[in-house]
C-alpha cells in the first residue's frame, strides 16, 4: 500500500507517495542480494572502489534533488540538507580511498617452510536500518563500506523520510550490478522481517535504544554481526574561554542544528558557576534571534520538528523541567505557523543533574545549563548518564584537557570545538550509545564489513 509523506512545516502538503513492501517480500530480496554479492565479491577490491566512486559521483549530480527531498520530508533547513549530502559524500570518498589499503598481516610461522598470514573476506549480505533525521548520510555510512568491501546491502529507510533512499536506488540501478543495492520500504514489521531473515550476515542499525535491543535479539538468533548506533545526552563542559562569544556560537550551533534532532547534538552545557549568568544570557540571546519557519525558506534558521508526537514530547520535557524548578531563559513554547510542528529553541537554566531533562534524550531544540564548582563535579555530571556518544570541553588549561580526554565516558571527544565528526574518522559511542563497532571510517568499519581468515600455507618439500 502506498504511503503519503507530508511536509512537517505544512502538514496539509503531500510531498511524495512511495510504494511499500511486505515481510513476505524479504526472502526473495535476500536471495537476489546473495546472488549479486557472490559476483561482486569476485571483482578486485580496488576495482570495486572505482565503481563505488562512480556511484558517489552520480549521487553528487543529484545533490539538489536529495537535499530538497530531505527538507520537504523532515523539515531540516535547506542549507543543512545540502551540508548533509556533501558530508555524506565526503565520508563515502574517504572509504573508497581505503579500497587499496592493506587488510591483513603476515605472521612469523612456528613451522619451517610455512607462511602464515591473515586476510579478510566480505561478510555477505548486510541489512541497514536507518532513522528519519539523517535520511541520506546514515544510509551512505552503511552502504559505501558495505559495497567497497564486497557485500550486498538491503537498506530500509525510515517510513517517514524515504525520498533520499529512493533516489539512491535510481542511481544504483544505473551504476551498480542488479540486486547489489536494494531498498526495502515499509512499516516496522518489515524491519523485523529483515533483521530476523535467514541469510543475513550483518545488521547495521541506527535509532533508539529500545528498538536497538530488539534488533540485537534478532541478530543473536542468526549469530549475525551487529552494529548499533543509538542515542546520546551529549555534554559541553565550559570551564574557560579566551573568546566566550565565539565559544557560545559553537555551542549554540552544535545544540540547535537540525532543530536539536541529532544524536550528537549538545543538550547539556555544564558551566563553571561564575560564568553561568553570562552563558545563559548569551545562549538565550541567540535562541531569541532564531528565525523559525519552513526549511526551504532561505531565511529560516530553525525548521519544524518531525511530527506532532515529537513536538508534544519536547513540550512535555520542558513542562516537567519547569515544574521541577528549571527556569526558561528563552523559548519554552510551541510556535504556530501553517499548522507546522514548530517549537521555539529553548534555553533552560537552574537545571540540576538529577532532573529528567539533564539525563534523558530530548531530541529537540532544548539546551539545559547546569552549573558546577570543581573539575571533579564537572566530570561527574558529564559521565553520570546512560549514554556516551559525544562530549565537548572548552578550556585552555592543559591538565584539565588531559584529564577530560582520559576520563570522559564518550566515544567521540571534542576539545574546544563543537560535536561535529570529521569525514574520515570513526563514528563511535560507548555505554548505551552503541553496541558493536563504530560507523563511518576507520579500522572498525573494515572489521564490521569483512570477516577475518588465517592462512597456514606450507610450500612444496
Amino acid at each position: 500500500m502506498p504511503v503519503d509523506i507530508h511536509n512537517p512545516a505544512n502538514p496539509s502538503e503531500v510531498v511524495g507517495t512511495f510504494p511499500t513492501m511486505s515481510p513476505d517480500d524479504v526472502p526473495a530480496m535476500m536471495a537476489t542480494a546473495r546472488a549479486a554479492q557472490r559476483e561482486w565479491a569476485r571483482i578486485p577490491q580496488p576495482e570495486r572502489g572505482k565503481i563505488v566512486d562512480a556511484f558517489l559521483d552520480a549521487l553528487q549530480a543529484r545533490t539538489e534533488d536529495i537535499a530538497t527531498a530531505i527538507t520537504r520530508e523532515m523539515g531540516k533547513v535547506i542549507g543543512e540538507s545540502r551540508g548533509e549530502v556533501n558530508k555524506a559524500l565526503g565520508e563515502g570518498r574517504a572509504t573508497t580511498r581505503r579500497a587499496s589499503a592493506p587488510i591483513g598481516e603476515v605472521l612469523p610461522s612456528q613451522k619451517p617452510g610455512t607462511v602464515t598470514y591473515s586476510t579478510r573476506r566480505p561478510r555477505g549480505v548486510i541489512v541497514g536500518i536507518n532513522p528519519w533525521n539523517f535520511p541520506f548520510s546514515t544510509p551512505i555510512r552503511k552502504t559505501i563500506p558495505a559495497l567497497v568491501y564486497g557485500n550486498a546491502i538491503v537498506l530500509k529507510p525510515s517510513i517517514s523520510t524515504p525520498g533520499a533512499a529512493f533516489i539512491m536506488q535510481e542511481v544504483a540501478d544505473q551504476i551498480l550490478p542488479k540486486g547489489l543495492f536494494q531498498i526495502a520500504y515499509g512499516s516496522g514489521s518489515l524491519g523485523g522481517a529483515l533483521t530476523s531473515a535467514q541469510g543475513v550476515d550483518a545488521i547495521s542499525f541506527t535509532g533508539s535504544v529500545g528498538i536497538g535491543r530488539i534488533v540485537a535479539q534478532a541478530a543473536a538468533a542468526n549469530l549475525a554481526e551487529i552494529s548499533l548506533e543509538l542515542g546520546g545526552k551529549n555534554p559541553a563542559i565550559l570551564n574557560d574561554a579566551s573568546d566566550l562569544e565565539a565559544t557560545l556560537d559553537q555551542i549554540y550551533m552544535a545544540a540547535f542544528a537540525v532543530s536539536g534532532q541529532r544524536c550528537t547534538a549538545i543538550s547539556r552545557v555544564i558551566v563553571r558557576r561564575d560564568l553561568e549568568a553570562d552563558v545563559v544570557a548569551g545562549l538565550a540571546k541567540r535562541a531569541k534571534a532564531a528565525i523559525i519557519g519552513d526549511g526551504l525558506d532561505a531565511a529560516t534558521t530553525i525548521g519544524p520538528l518531525m511530527g506532532e508526537k515529537a513536538r508534544a514530547d519536547v513540550a512535555g520535557f520542558v513542562d516537567r523541567a519547569r515544574a521541577a524548578g528549571a527556569n526558561v531563559a528563552a523559548g519554552g513554547a510551541s510556535v504556530e505557523q501553517n499548522g507546522g510542528y514548530f517549537y521555539a529553541p529553548t534555553i533552560l537554566s537552574a537545571v540540576t543533574p538529577e532532573m529528567e531533562v539533564a539525563r534523558d534524550e530530548v531530541f529537540g531544540p532544548v539546551l539545559a545549563v547546569i552549573p558546577y564548582d570543581t573539575a571533579d563535579e564537572a566530570l561527574e555530571i558529564c559521565n553520570d548518564v546512560e549514554f556516551g556518544l559525544s562530549a565537548c570541553l572548552y578550556s585552555e588549561q592543559t591538565p584539565l584537557v588531559d584529564r577530560f580526554v582520559a576520563e570522559a565516558e564518550s566515544g567521540m571527544i571534542h576539545v574546544n570545538c563543537g560535536s561535529f565528526p570529521e569525514d574520515h574518522a570513526p563514528f563511535v559511542g560507548v555505554k548505551n550509545s552503541s553496541l558493536g563497532v563504530g560507523g563511518s571510517n576507520g579500522a572498525s568499519t573494515l572489521h564490521f564489513f569483512t570477516q577475518e581468515h588465517t592462512v597456514f600455507r606450507k610450500g612444496q618439500v
